[in-house]
């Protein structure tokens, strides 16, 4: 992985992991590398320093900040959306059903549902994917 500074053509800054530089000049180029604060796609890289042991940085600005909560929201919404939108619930049975299509005694499909500590342990133990869903985001107006 590679950490980027990047800056858009409306000089906001930013920062980007990817997968190797040609990850980056690949989806650069594909118009997928998008501002995350005025989804400008005209990003270029920034001079990085090396990350060295007992730098400071600086935290991010309120309005920042805020932005980026919305962004991370926004995100986790997006992701369950889709889950539940194209994925069968399973409810509490997502385990034996996850091994089962694995095994291919049931068939093939995307499956959401509850499970156990154990039965995930158990389930990424025998080579099975499987990966949490995000929770749902808070209602703003419940939280204290």
């Amino acid at each position: 992985m590679i950490r980027y500074a990047l800056q858009c053509d409306a000089d906001h800054g930013f920062e980007a992991w990817f997968g190797s530089s040609s990850d980056y000049d690949d989806q650069a180029t594909r118009g997928l590398v998008e501002c995350p604060f005025c989804g400008s796609h005209e990003v270029s890289k920034q001079i990085m320093a090396p990350a060295v042991a007992g730098t400071r940085r600086s935290a991010p600005t309120p309005e920042i900040a805020a932005k980026l909560q919305t962004m991370m929201t926004d995100a986790v919404k997006e992701v369950r959306a889709h889950v539940e939108q194209n994925f069968d619930y399973v409810g509490d049975t997502f385990a034996r059903e996850a091994r089962a299509i694995h095994e291919g005694s049931s068939e093939k499909r995307e499956i959401y549902g509850e499970a156990t500590a154990a039965e995930v342990k158990a389930l990424k133990a025998d080579g099975i994917p499987c990966a949490a869903l995000p929770p749902a985001p808070l209602d703003p107006a419940k939280v204290n």
